[in-house]
């Protein structure tokens, strides 16, 4: 497993451990920011988005659902970010 930032350990255990549903990025981040005590800034925290994205660990988090009126944003990880989750939980300290 790659080496990875705070900021992306984090996310990772918070998308594992946590729902976070809100009408925007925003207040997607405003959410983790309560569940996580404000330990990264919100840059660092869409920095880790981006590169959970890139990585394939998190699906994209904004989405039109069917019969929907407007996007919501959503806080998601993939089968990849699961497993990488799960291993950051077993081996690594609190943050």
């Amino acid at each position: 497993m790659p080496a990875f930032d705070p900021a992306t350990i984090l996310l990772l255990r918070t998308a594992y451990q946590h729902l976070v549903a809100e009408p925007d990025v925003d207040a997607g981040v405003r959410r983790i920011q309560e569940l996580t005590g404000g330990l990264c800034s919100d840059r660092a925290l869409h920095e880790a988005m981006a590169g959970c994205l890139r990585n394939n660990l998190i699906r994209e988090p904004v989405r039109l659902p069917a019969g929907a009126l407007h996007c919501h944003w959503r806080l998601e990880l993939t089968p990849e970010g699961v497993e990488a989750a799960k291993t950051l939980l077993q081996t690594t300290e609190a943050i």
